[in-house]
């Protein structure tokens, strides 16, 4: 057992150095040429480290021991849970079907047919498909999957894995708030082949928008590699590098293709914090397994995921306060039927609060951002109307702040419409409360994105119903004509 040093970077800048105990594995030089260094757990797309990564450790796995550690995954299927479903009919998750073993994850597919399939259906789409049973005929295949129990938002992912071999798929993916990015897909032994489908030799990554309504297609884009093996053949390097408004894809270390927001426009829905998915499924379309087959095993060596620190103290929750979606509160579990495309608050996810009054003058708009694709939209109002509340407010949930007493800076960002703005927007830090004016907005460009500041200093730290509470008041604006407006992206960062 070799220990080696670490340094890890939180994502507020603090430093913390400790050990990590690693078994290092032995590189399979036949199928990958490029050796990986094991002992820097570095990207094998980045060996030097020229991107300043850091390995995510609550969601990073080497799958050293004999049993999965559920502290970071989900299995499905365990003590009888399942989260979302119960895989894609006719295979069932079955949690036994999760081995660790001699420093590797095997996701096992099986031959099973006296195992207690669910009595129902799965929809795929239009189509219907029961658990066990295929074309009328039992199909007894038991499959598995992990969902990691942590979400992140952009960084660096990578495995390395091997698919089975069998017309079963092997998948490493991830979902989030309305979104659902595929690092791969892959089906080593199709039984029927058609156009623009997976074959034995390749490597599908895909995105899906699942904003509602989200009716199948939902695919928003993606890329197919025709790699020079089959995927069942031996271990490769598959990853992904999820930029806030880009994304590129790599394979055994090399760059492959890439994505950016430019080219996309609002197609780019990766704007909120995923969780990771490992597991095996039958894609009918493409044939089911035969018992001859089975078992078959998903291997994977490693699952790792590095980001990037930053000085802004809301990192985590960028995506909230950038008003693309939820805040996440993970000391609670996921709802176990909580998909991607729900909106309902909950104790996992909380939403920005507008209240009666203000939703009638408040909105967060797709279209137009400075970053992501949303923000915070002031309509205005026009020359026989008037703000009918004293004032508009949009509000955070309370306990999504944990500043120490200090000295900060708050900044956000704003786009002014031409014609007669509001001359101030007022910002409330929830407890204790700490009053912050943004003035003389009406002195600022108009119709492009400015960013604004403010210093703000605090005595005492957070209590744990702290929140941000953003207002725009009926005595800073025009009796008639209110030009509308625009927030994005609010930050807070140590005053050094």
């Amino acid at each position: 057992m070799k220990y080696i040093k670490i340094y890890i970077f939180t994502l507020v800048g603090v430093f913390t150095l400790f050990n990590v105990s690693c078994q290092q594995k032995k590189q399979d030089e036949t199928v990958v040429e490029k050796t990986i260094d094991e002992s820097k757990f570095l990207p094998f797309s980045d060996p030097e480290n020229k991107g300043g990564w850091v390995l995510n450790e609550e969601l990073s796995d080497e799958f050293e021991g004999t049993q999965i550690d559920t502290t970071k995954w989900f299995v499905e299927g365990q003590n009888g849970d399942y989260y979302i479903w119960k895989g894609r009919a006719p295979s069932q998750y079955a949690p036994h079907n999760v081995i660790v073993e001699k420093g590797n994850l095997k996701i096992v597919t099986q031959w099973e047919p006296d195992y207690n399939f669910a009595k129902e259906s799965y929809a795929d789409g239009a189509h219907k498909d029961t658990y066990g049973v295929h074309e009328g005929k039992p199909l007894p295949v038991t499959t598995a999957a992990i969902v990691s129990k942590k979400r992140f938002l952009n960084g660096y992912m990578e495995v390395k894995s091997k698919a089975p071999k069998a017309a079963m798929t092997a998948a490493f993916w991830a979902i989030g708030y309305e979104q659902e990015l595929d690092i791969y897909e892959q089906l080593a032994v199709p039984k029927i082949a058609k156009e623009g489908s997976i074959s034995h030799n390749t490597n599908r990554t895909a995105i899906h928008d699942w904003s509602p309504p989200a009716v199948r297609p939902t695919k928003a884009f993606g890329y197919d590699e025709t790699v020079p093996f089959t995927t069942s053949e031996g271990f490769h390097v598959y990853g992904v590098e999820w930029g806030e408004d880009y994304l590129k894809i790599f394979r055994d270390g090399q760059f492959v293709h890439g994505f950016t927001q430019d080219e996309l426009g609002t197609d780019w829905v990766l704007n909120n914090p995923m969780e990771v998915w490992l597991d095996s499924e039958i894609f009918k379309w493409l044939g089911v397994p035969h018992k001859e087959e089975l078992p078959a095993t998903f291997e994977v060596e490693y699952m790792r995921v590095w980001q990037k620190p930053s000085e802004n103290l809301l990192i985590k929750d960028r995506a909230f306060y950038g008003f693309e979606g939820p805040i996440l509160f993970e000391e609670n579990p996921r709802p176990l039927d909580m998909v991607p495309e729900d909106s309902e608050p909950n104790d996992y996810q909380k939403f920005w609060i507008f209240d009666e009054g203000s939703s009638k003058y408040l909105k967060i708009t797709e279209g137009h951002y400075a970053s992501g694709v949303e923000a915070l939209q002031f309509f205005g109002y026009g020359k026989n109307d008037s703000l009918n509340v004293d004032k508009v407010v949009a509000k955070t949930p309370e306990g999504v702040l944990n500043l120490q007493a200090g000295d900060y800076n708050l900044s956000m960002k704003v786009w002014l419409d031409q014609g007669r703005i509001t001359d101030s927007i007022h910002v409330t830090l929830m407890n204790p409360k700490t009053n912050i004016i943004f003035s003389e907005l009406k002195k600022l460009p108009r119709k492009e994105w400015v960013t604004i500041e403010a210093k703000v200093s605090r005595a005492k730290a957070s209590a744990i119903n702290d929140g941000i509470i953003l207002e725009i008041r009926k005595e800073d604006l025009p009796e008639t004509k209110a030009a509308k407006l625009f927030i994005d992206d609010i930050v807070i960062k140590k005053v050094k």
